[in-house]
């Protein structure tokens, strides 16, 4: 398979008036065409960060600054703004976790679809039948009528579909689907993730799917990265992450969530909080919460290792690790 997309040693900082955090600290993974990639990892770990870096949608006072993105064989951190936007919703889109402030209140829900496409020859009368198209694609009926609407006349799950079908008018080839059914109710999750899975074959695309659910990873995606703290710990396919995990991390999220069939077996919460990423630590930033570590762990960051193709761990002791088992069942 092709590369869509090539994240390398990504750095993205917020400068505050006395302290800087390090919110994405050498970020490095691929996106293949036709994959769905998953970035899985707790709150504050720098997953929605990376995505909008991606879209160079990083403002004051944050800033890219350091490593390269990498689509379709170019650069996007080398590109003009004007340049960029050729690739943001036209190449790249992107749904954002919560689709009550990414949707403008006081403009109905044509006009924020109709603003989204990207050819300049189509008249408005066009604008809006493709819309009501797009509607339709998204599972939201009554077009015509749905469009003179605003969005705090649609349910959540309501505005997920809208704000989709804005994403998908440009036919991106890269969908980023940042946390998508966050605050939604778990029918109408499976509803928007059996909707994204759809639409990724009808439309060709790639996702890159955020998240902190290992459900809806376990679901939806062929492989997988594990962040913590701004840093990527674990990458496999998605049997290789749950039946065979070799990073601590990874290892006691498994264990920290309830699985069909486990009744019977006691869940082990990671006990502590992630580092103050305005004063990482030196060595791993795991360290402080994991019952594998030793000295070295404290003093020297360890290197993102490849243990066999395709699967990579950044883990001093990847051997002590070996017959350890995920416990969620595929």
């Amino acid at each position: 398979m092709n590369k869509i997309l090539e994240v390398k040693n990504l750095e993205t900082n917020f400068f505050g008036k006395t302290e800087v955090v390090k919110a994405v600290r050498g970020v490095s993974f691929n996106i293949y065409e036709g994959e769905t990639f998953g970035l899985i990892g707790e709150s504050g770990c720098g997953k929605s960060v990376t995505c909008r870096s991606i879209l160079r949608l990083i403002r004051d006072p944050g800033k890219i600054s350091g490593g390269s993105i990498i689509y379709k064989g170019r650069n996007l951190l080398e590109l003009s703004e004007k340049e960029m936007t050729e690739y943001r919703g036209k190449e790249i889109g992107m749904i954002f976790q919560e689709p009550m402030s990414a949707l403008n209140p006081v403009l109905t829900i044509g006009e924020q679809i109709c603003e989204a496409f990207k050819d300049k020859e189509l008249t408005k009368s066009d604008k809006e039948e493709k819309a009501i198209e797009f509607l339709k694609i998204v599972g939201i009926p009554s077009g015509r009528q749905r469009l003179k609407e605003y969005p705090h006349q649609f349910s959540g799950g309501m505005k997920q579909r809208a704000m989709m079908a804005a994403v998908l008018v440009s036919k991106p080839k890269l969908l980023l689907a940042d946390e998508p059914t966050t605050s939604l109710d778990v029918t109408i999750q499976d509803q928007i993730l059996k909707l994204i899975n759809r639409l990724k074959k009808e439309f060709s695309m790639s996702v890159l799917l955020v998240t902190h659910d290992l459900g809806v990873v376990a679901e939806m995606c062929d492989r997988v990265a594990v962040m913590y703290a701004g840093k990527i710990m674990e990458i496999a396919d998605i049997l290789t992450l749950f039946g065979e995990p070799r990073h601590p991390y990874t290892i006691g999220l498994s264990k920290s969530i309830p699985y069909r069939g486990a009744q019977s077996e006691r869940l082990h919460p990671i006990k502590g909080n992630p580092p103050d990423l305005s004063n990482p630590p030196k060595g791993c930033p795991f360290e402080p919460r994991c019952i594998y570590k030793e000295k070295i762990c404290e003093e020297m960051l360890p290197e993102l290792k490849e243990i066999k193709k395709g699967h990579f761990s950044r883990c001093h002791f990847l051997e002590k690790l070996e017959n350890e088992k995920g416990l969620i069942k595929l």
